[in-house]
């Protein structure tokens, strides 16, 4: 009994110092909390002074976010994809697959599951189609895409802002509504990282917001939802009818989002008219056990839920996905040009891995 108390508490003190973060000023916790800031701050020098970063023999992009939890990488790299195509790119993407119950190098199958490869990646590719590699060890996973897939000639590294050993060309920094929080570094604020009172060379912002929650110069990304699709369609990927939302704005349903910023999905579904019961999970929630109400008729999730829906029995439920698609903005794209202008005129051979 004095385990579980001692985890429930663990809980609920997790739970007041994330709420913490996002409070500005610091609230008194953070302020108990602040000189820690500084050993995380050291660590974290020291970590990045010991690195030697690999390079590819193609250039890299990084996505990733300042703080902690997600800012919309997924949506971010799903759309980088198909600007670079544009472009006359052939990207690739590697990640870390949060998550997974595996840390080795592992390439992402339209068949696979999201225990074995992570939730992220597995949307990435479903979505895209581009090549996905997952792995802990982000030079091992560039690398083997670039050995298996000859054709990629830029690598783009999911949620990889942090991890210095693999050498990146440019580095897309994502933020959301919620901006850098009370602006303190971990544990006292949801910073990994100071944020810089310049932006860094070919670093461009993105700002996942209705509006720039922060003074760094950057760009703006539109997110929304394209409609509504039967989970069965979504798997075979058919894109939504016009005007599918018609369908359950007459019906009352329940809506699931196990992302780290439910309200977001939630608020969109509302501009949409849908009427709903939330009902918010955890970030990576697993889907081991249905967490809608027996006997609910219909279910509203996001993609990010759906690819972990595979094989499971729902009755009577209809489950509907509303994918989501992000566009950036005309300076963004164009930024994106000056830094990758042109793919190169062919692709190189890939040494033999000799870095563990």
């Amino acid at each position: 009994m004095s385990g579980t108390r001692d985890k429930g508490a663990g809980s609920r003190f997790a739970a007041v110092l994330q709420a913490a973060w996002w409070q500005s000023p610091p609230n008194a916790l953070a302020r108990r909390l602040r000189p820690l800031c500084a050993l995380y701050a050291a660590l974290a020098r020291l970590d990045k002074a010991l690195t030697w970063p690999r390079r590819l023999d193609v250039p890299v992009i990084v996505v990733g976010n300042l703080i902690v939890g997600g800012a919309g990488k997924t949506p971010t790299v799903m759309a980088l994809v198909r600007l670079l195509r544009a472009y006359g790119w052939t990207p690739g993407v590697i990640s870390r697959g949060y998550g997974r119950r595996s840390s080795g190098v592992l390439q992402v199958h339209a068949d696979s599951s999201a225990a074995e490869c992570g939730d992220e990646p597995l949307l990435i590719h479903l979505r895209t189609e581009a090549p996905v590699f997952v792995g802990r060890n982000r030079v091992a996973a560039a690398r083997a895409l670039r050995r298996e897939h000859p054709t990629v000639d830029i690598v783009i590294s999911d949620d990889g802002l942090q991890h210095h050993r693999l050498a990146r060309d440019a580095q897309v920094i994502v933020f959301d509504e919620r901006g850098a929080g009370n602006g303190l570094l971990l544990p006292a604020g949801p910073l990994r990282e100071p944020l810089p009172e310049v932006v860094p060379t070919n670093t461009l912002i993105l700002y996942n917001a209705w509006q720039p929650p922060i003074t760094l110069p950057g760009w703006m990304g539109t997110r929304h939802l394209t409609g509504l699709l039967s989970l069965e369609d979504w798997r075979c990927g058919h894109a939504p009818l016009d005007d599918s939302w018609a369908a359950l704005r007459d019906e009352h349903v329940v809506a699931v989002a196990g992302i780290a910023s439910p309200r977001r999905f939630f608020s969109q579904l509302l501009d949409h008219g849908l009427t709903f019961t939330p009902l918010p999970l955890p970030d990576h929630y697993d889907f081991v056990e249905l967490p809608w109400p027996r006997g609910t008729a219909d279910v509203v999730l996001t993609e990010k839920d759906a690819v972990k829906l595979a094989g499971l029995s729902f009755g009577r439920t209809r489950v509907w996905v509303a994918p989501l698609d992000l566009e950036f903005d005309l300076g963004f794209a164009a930024a994106i040009k000056r830094l990758f202008p042109n793919p190169p005129s062919r692709t190189t051979s890939w040494p033999p891995l000799t870095i563990d």
